[in-house]
């Protein structure tokens, strides 16, 4: 089920601005944003597919063991701990900039 919300934005320009220039500059913003949050995503993403293939499991599977401290204090863990979490990051920031229409 998708949920359509609204933000208001309030802008304040001493020359005269329409509403479209404003529509257009914001609509560009957000594709370059979408483009970087992307970019950085598939960065995280791969340098976790190769913690997986080096160490043989999943990046989910690391995680839980990570967690429930199963895990010694090797750099390596500490480097895929610091991937995972940024693709979690930029695939949510991706999700929500791709929703944002202007």
């Amino acid at each position: 089920m998708t949920m359509i919300k609204e933000v208001a934005l309030k802008t304040q320009f001493e020359t005269s601005v329409t509403q479209e220039e404003v529509r257009e500059v914001l609509d560009g913003a957000l594709r370059r944003e979408v483009d970087l949050a992307s970019a950085r995503r598939d960065h995280f993403e791969n340098k976790c597919l190769a913690f997986e293939q080096q160490l043989g499991m999943t990046s989910d599977e690391f995680m839980k063991q990570s967690e429930a401290g199963d895990l010694g204090d090797d750099v390596i863990y500490f480097d895929w701990y610091a991937a995972k979490r940024g693709f979690e990051l930029w695939k949510r920031r991706l999700e929500i900039l791709s929703g944002v229409k202007a």
